[in-house]
């Protein structure tokens, strides 16, 4: 009988896309798979670091994993990502029934691991992990997520992806492709190019001409990428969002804060200023792209002048949705070590004014679209609304629409009937 693998997926998009990367490997070391842990011959955890809560939350179910050794000694613990990273070694002392340690940049070795009856470490920074190709096992058909780079030069004091990713490392522009038209032919209408900051690609041509590349594949049918920082945000990529069919009028673009004295402090290379003036040029240049951001609460020394600031940003930019979190201070950065930590219950606060703030807003942005038909590529049946088919917009709007699944993997058109803030609810364009 063939093993079974549980895969425990922490955090980010990227953690999502290695977990894929493992789940190939592993299918091809003749593992199935199993979303029950007490089935599992190996159990993997890919962890995050970027909030303390994911932190606690694989600690939490590390822990359970010491009875379920006992019952089964043969059973292998594998714990990736980030945390694997940062603690390495220190991993076993505290958990003696893990078997494997494998950072970020050292995934690929997963299959070569299992092989073996050694506890093994692998956390050494890869040089060749940008023209690692491996086999990926994408559970969605339609929609796939795609490495164009990995690692971040940027160095933001709150952030420790620079530490357990790596410094930037982009891939070859001609494997990005072939992976991208091998998705086509496989039926995949959408990809997702990711990064930590996919306007620092740079291979053999630079992120505006890889778009052009991936826009010319037929059968994909649309582009969007994550994420970009402000301060590498070009013209050209502007210009690539106007002019490029396939890419969708949505970007991700992290503010952080509205506050140049904690934009300063988070060491993030602009101001408020240079923002907005990047925010105005590209509404210019794409009336209707649909903007998110990230927006972190309470950060070391933020004054409610500080705060009052991302107050107003927030009203100015009218974000169409933010990702809002409450300082999380982690190991190894700078912003772990300043003074004036802000108390809980004050970033709790903050957090809730930023986010009942940013619901009004994205309600009403949602309100306008209200009688307008979009284009919607069909995903499936909609696990919030039973009985009804869902799918997204080109700006990135879930909707839901009755249909039959026939229709999952195209694009129609919907007419927006109900706006809401988290979804749309509407009627098919026949």
């Amino acid at each position: 009988m063939a093993k079974k693998a549980y895969i425990h997926t922490f955090g980010c998009q990227m953690n999502v896309h290695d977990s894929e990367k493992m789940a190939g490997i592993l299918l091809r070391e003749g593992y199935t798979f199993t979303d029950i842990p007490q089935k599992a011959d190996l159990i993997v955890f890919n962890t995050c670091s970027i909030r303390q809560k994911a932190e606690q939350k694989f600690k939490s179910e590390l822990g359970r994993t010491k009875s379920l050794k006992r019952k089964n000694p043969f059973l292998k613990i594998a714990v990736a990502g980030c945390i694997a990273q940062q603690e390495g070694r220190e991993i076993f002392k505290k958990n003696p029934q893990v078997d494997y340690v494998l950072g970020p940049q050292n995934i690929h070795k997963i299959g070569s691991m299992i092989r073996t009856n050694e506890v093994m470490v692998s956390i050494e920074d890869n040089p060749e992990i940008g023209h690692i190709d491996l086999p990926v096992l994408r559970k969605d058909g339609i929609r796939a997520w795609v490495s164009i780079m990995y690692g971040c030069d940027n160095f933001c004091s709150y952030c420790v992806v620079p530490y357990t990713r790596g410094r930037e490392k982009s891939r070859p522009s001609k494997n990005i492709y072939n992976e991208i038209f091998k998705l086509a032919l496989c039926g995949f209408k959408e990809v997702a190019l990711l990064g930590q900051n996919v306007n620092s690609y740079r291979s053999d041509i630079d992120f505006e001409s890889l778009l052009k590349r991936i826009n010319t594949i037929e059968g994909i049918e649309r582009i969007r990428f994550v994420t970009s920082h402000p301060r590498d945000l070009s013209e050209g990529l502007m210009s690539c969002i106007k002019e490029l069919p396939k890419v969708c009028e949505h970007i991700h673009l992290p503010l952080q804060s509205g506050s140049n004295r904690v934009l300063k402090l988070m060491n993030r290379g602009y101001t408020y200023t240079d923002y907005m003036k990047k925010v105005e040029r590209l509404r210019k240049e794409v009336p209707d792209i649909a903007m998110t951001t990230d927006i972190i609460a309470g950060f070391p020394s933020e004054t409610d002048k500080d705060h009052i600031s991302t107050i107003k940003a927030l009203r100015a930019i009218e974000f169409d949705g933010i990702f809002a979190f409450k300082f999380s201070p982690r190991p190894g950065t700078k912003a772990e070590e300043m003074g004036e930590q802000i108390s809980d219950d004050i970033k709790s606060q903050r957090l809730a004014e930023i986010l009942d703030i940013q619901d009004e807003i994205t309600l009403r942005k949602n309100k306008t679209i209200e009688g307008k038909v979009q284009e919607v590529l069909v995903e499936g049946e909609s696990k919030t609304d039973k009985g009804k088919m869902t799918g997204r917009t080109r700006t990135n709007k879930i909707i839901n629409f009755c249909g039959d699944n026939s229709l999952t993997g195209q694009l129609v058109n919907v007419e927006i009937v109900k706006a809401m803030r988290h979804s749309l609810e509407g009627k098919l364009v026949i």
